[in-house]
């Protein structure tokens, strides 16, 4: 069967009584080559060990399944079990596992299911969910890799540099944890049914070592958030909500200062490094005894 052919797509569906879920944020790839430049972008082997979320009917995964030692592929979907079923038949490599990505344990999944493989991730993310799910991928620190096929504002704004529009608390998150590449865009009209957005593929090589040091590493990412929490004005306002309650406005006009920042900076000027560098001075601040 091929899983990118629309009318054996609709057929396969209809045979299975499957209507499409816009709160699951349901499109299924119609276009063959796509499937295949994403697995091509994980770089997966023989010795890889793939999670993919939200298989769908299964183009992605038959193309990780010809590439990688192992696929396990996580199902919100109960519907699609069945039709996972039939089109995963041929690949005695994958298994799908029924389950919300946000809820099951993934170090056990890893350790469980992909045991003895370096573990990557490659998925048709659904728009609604790319932002928690990445953060978790991020977080959790198990994945080699993680290629994703997204939303193209968001793969922007996770690529996005300081100045530019895009820019923002999410950006340096993920700048923080990894190496983040937009390698190709993806047009509406490749999916069933169409999105009315353009898509793109983004790959995430977490890093070993973060690229800056920090003294805290939350608070770190709590000055962030306080920073862009009021993205048009000055950043001094934005640290004066977040931290008000423990230092005054007089202690972070002098931090931005100590950091050489002018009074009238925006938070979307800084660059992580800048960031970590106002973090400690605020570390310093807040540990005065």
């Amino acid at each position: 069967m091929n899983l990118c052919d629309e009318r054996q797509i609709k057929a396969l569906l209809g045979r299975h009584g499957f209507r499409f879920s816009k709160s699951m944020g349901q499109n299924f790839l119609i276009v063959p080559a796509i499937p295949q430049e994403i697995a091509d972008a994980a770089q997966a082997n023989a010795g890889c060990g793939v999670l993919e979320i939200g298989p769908g009917i299964g183009p992605l995964t038959a193309q990780l399944a010809q590439r990688a030692g192992r696929v396990v592929s996580v199902e919100l979907d109960q519907k699609l079990l069945p039709i996972l079923e039939e089109t995963m038949a041929p690949y005695p490599n994958v298994e799908i596992v029924p389950g919300d990505i946000m809820k099951l344990d993934l170090a056990g999944l890893v350790s469980d299911k992909l045991a003895g493989y370096r573990p990557l991730v490659c998925a048709n993310l659904p728009y609604n969910i790319t932002t928690p799910v990445l953060t978790r991928l991020l977080e959790c620190g198990l994945f080699q890799s993680i290629t994703v096929l997204i939303q193209r504002e968001v793969a922007r704004r996770i690529c996005a540099r300081p100045g530019t529009p895009d820019y923002g608390s999410f950006s340096l998150f993920c700048q923080y944890h990894a190496d983040c590449r937009l390698l190709f865009e993806v047009p509406p009209e490749c999916f069933l049914p169409a999105p009315k957005v353009t898509s793109a593929v983004l790959r995430m090589e977490p890093l070993d070592v973060p690229p800056i040091q920090v003294q805290d590493e939350a608070l770190l990412f709590r000055t962030i958030q306080a920073s862009f929490a009021q993205r048009r004005k000055k950043l001094l306002n934005g640290l004066t909500t977040g931290f008000g309650g423990e230092l005054n406005r007089e202690q972070l006009a002098g931090a931005l200062a100590q950091c050489g920042f002018p009074e009238t900076v925006r938070g979307e000027q800084l660059g992580l490094a800048e960031f970590g560098q106002l973090a400690d001075v605020l570390w310093g601040l807040l540990h005065q005894k």
